[in-house]
């Protein structure tokens, strides 16, 4: 679709038009009910995999972006390429829950708004939210001021708290939710994936591996037997439609084009499915201790 070196960007818009006019597929859909088209495989640069693995993303046709205000590479190719293609880009960020309290949240938003060179956000979250009462109604209302401005495009969270999530995706206050879900932890899909339907919400997944739990070999699987690649965990998210964004967060760009192959291959066969829900199980009760 673009091929971006350094500062010069060709793009293909008789391609993008044809992208935009496809329905949710393996590889693409529509970010809840905002409208946002995006690539159902998102990057965050957590590991700060480099520049370069930024562009490549780029090329490879990834438009959904997760960054912290510290993700320096990943906010300087954003900064660049927003020139001239900012409304084909979807960038997520947001405040940190302080768990004793919370930052300024307006002074936070437009700290970032200048960081990206941009006067909008696409996905603004209130970042990791471990109980209802770290979400206070002072909070909520400030995002959806947020959201009355202009400011950003959608509001959300991020949290570990299953069952809160799920109540929020039924209020319909909110429009995009963060969360973990993985062949380990699959909670998600009786808590909060069932009370999906009436607002839509768009939801954001992590931590495909399980912080890459699940590509290692547990001394309870047998030795003979394969182990899941990082594809195939990817693909194990991306498998489940209600799933709009599943982020990968490779070191390098071998990591990125390896997790990349998950949209190649496609969704799960039931006996891969099947493989890796066995997998997860062993790994998540191996490690009891990690929520």
């Amino acid at each position: 679709m673009c091929c971006w070196s350094g500062n010069r960007i060709f793009f293909n818009r008789a391609l993008l038009n044809k992208m935009n006019a496809v329905e949710s597929t393996f590889t693409q859909t529509t970010f809840g009910s905002s409208g946002i088209k995006v690539n159902r495989l998102g990057l965050s640069a957590t590991y700060r995999p480099g520049k370069k693995t930024v562009y490549r993303a780029l090329d490879k046709g990834m438009n959904f972006f997760f960054c912290f205000g510290i993700d320096g590479q990943l906010i300087r190719v954003l900064r660049d390429v927003f020139r001239t293609q900012r409304e084909h880009l979807v960038v997520a960020t947001g405040a940190y829950n302080l768990v004793w309290g919370h930052p300024n949240l307006r002074r936070t938003l437009e700290k970032r708004l200048r960081q990206l060179g941009t006067d909008y956000i696409d996905v603004f979250l209130f970042l990791g939210v471990l109980k209802p009462k770290q979400f206070p109604d002072e909070v909520k209302e400030e995002l959806c001021r947020f959201r009355q401005e202009g400011k950003v495009r959608t509001i959300g969270i991020s949290t570990h708290d299953r069952k809160f999530a799920g109540r929020l995706a039924e209020e319909g206050v909110l429009d995009a939710l963060m969360i973990r879900y993985n062949a380990a932890h699959r909670g998600a899909e009786e808590d909060i994936f069932p009370h999906l339907k009436v607002h839509d919400p768009g939801l954001i997944s992590y931590t495909a591996t399980r912080w890459t739990y699940l590509t290692r070999r547990s001394r309870k699987w047998a030795k003979d037997r394969p182990i899941p690649t990082a594809s195939q965990c990817y693909r194990f998210v991306l498998s489940n439609s209600d799933v709009d964004v599943c982020l990968t967060a490779p070191r390098n760009i071998k990591q990125l084009d390896e997790n990349i192959t998950a949209l190649e291959d496609g969704p799960l066969s039931l006996d891969e499915m099947s493989f890796m829900r066995e997998f997860g199980d062993v790994v998540h009760h191996t490690k009891k201790w990690f929520m």
